[in-house]
């Protein structure tokens, strides 16, 4: 195979030396032709030396890599990327688990293949890809998934309508690429069972990523008022109430997830204990001073970009802020972001500014991230989004 070449400016090879799997366009000084978005391109350094292969994007981000040799990128290869991924969760004893049936088995560049997601809901794996690249290759990894999974497998779901740019040259519609829609499905995560509707739900229907901080909670809940917010289909309501919570309370803006928030908790040891509420979540804390021991704040991503990150940061203080005002002395607060431009350390800033608005003496209890289905590079780091503290709140 031939792929067009891209040569980069003078020093600029040190990342790929690295193996950070990121070219930035600023950094490609020439090319041997022009490659369209998804295309597979090779990228050499200032004297010729070869560097990586990867698929090509136009902005910031222009090559995503996918291989740091030389490779013949067929169906071979990308079984091998799949497998790889597979094992590894083999590893975490997340493949054959009686408790667990789902869990994410692609993680981008955590797994090496930039702009791909995979997760698997009992039966069915839900691909995304957020890559022309990656979606031109989504064939290969379906192939894979049915041959490594075997009866495993009844579905695979492509969701890469809402991740790939509208401005992209494919018209990606969602859609079954193997098996037929089951109208969801039913799932059980540490014992604990969440109704999943990859079809029309969030991502690709359920935050797989906060399994262990929702495990977590179930420590801290029994016997105590609970208020979880931005509660989406419920999980760490779920938790408390089978961890015996006196009484939860679901707060989400979406009328949808409310829904599910309900349906989930119907699920559950305990639905008499619950309440959910459709409203927005500093509309809900008007009012309720003290009237939770544990409050969880889960926001969607306030920044996605770096130009609106002081905006979210101001926006993280004041929600924190009100939760400290508003919890009973010696509450628990469990607090996340998302956002992948707000690091931990500057999210535990914004927390303690909070803290000395509220006025209350907060003690750190955990600190908190992604579980390792969420493999975090050690040579790119931006991979790590997720962060939470849990504090003590006197």
């Amino acid at each position: 195979m031939s792929f067009i070449k891209l040569y980069l400016a003078p020093g600029k090879e040190h990342s790929l030396k690295r193996q950070h799997p990121w070219v930035f366009s600023g950094a490609i000084r020439k090319a041997d032709g022009e490659p369209a978005e998804g295309d597979i391109v090779e990228v050499y350094s200032s004297k010729h030396e070869f560097l990586a292969m990867g698929h090509w994007a136009p902005g910031s981000i222009a090559v995503r890599i996918f291989s740091f040799e030389q490779v013949t990128p067929d169906y071979a290869f990308w079984k091998g990327k799949v497998q790889q991924a597979y094992n590894y969760r083999d590893r975490l004893g997340l493949t054959n688990n009686a408790h667990t049936d789902v869990y994410r088995l692609i993680y981008a560049e955590g797994d090496g293949v930039s702009g791909l997601i995979v997760d698997y809901y009992k039966y069915t794996a839900v691909i995304q890809t957020h890559t022309v690249g990656m979606y031109k290759v989504r064939d290969h990894i379906a192939k894979a998934l049915q041959e490594i999974y075997g009866d495993r497998l009844r579905a695979i779901y492509d969701k890469s309508a809402e991740s790939l740019s509208p401005k992209s040259p494919v018209d990606a519609v969602n859609g079954y690429l193997y098996g037929e829609s089951t109208g969801g499905v039913v799932v059980t995560e540490n014992k604990h069972q969440f109704f999943v509707d990859w079809e029309s739900g969030q991502k690709t229907g359920f935050f797989i990523d906060q399994r262990e901080n929702r495990d977590l909670l179930a420590r801290y809940v029994k016997d105590k008022s609970v208020l979880n917010t931005f509660c989406y289909t419920g999980g760490f309501s779920v938790y408390a109430l089978n961890a015996g919570a006196k009484e939860v309370h679901s707060v989400d803006v979406s009328k949808k997830a409310i829904e599910l928030t309900i349906k989930n908790g119907e699920l559950s040891q305990e639905p008499e204990r619950h309440e959910a509420f459709a409203v927005d979540t500093f509309e809900f804390l008007k009012g309720k001073e003290e009237m939770y021991d544990v409050i969880i704040l889960d926001p969607p991503a306030f920044a996605k970009s770096q130009k609106v990150r002081h905006n979210a940061l101001m926006g993280y203080k004041r929600l924190n802020a009100e939760a400290m005002k508003k919890i009973k002395p010696g509450g628990i607060l469990f607090t996340f972001s998302c956002s992948q431009v707000v690091d931990k350390y500057l999210f535990n800033s914004t927390v303690m500014a909070a803290a000395i608005e509220a006025g209350r003496n907060i003690k750190i209890m955990h600190h908190l991230s992604q579980p390792a289905d969420h493999p975090i590079s050690i040579f790119h780091p931006e991979g790590e989004y997720l962060k939470g503290l849990v504090l003590f709140v006197e």
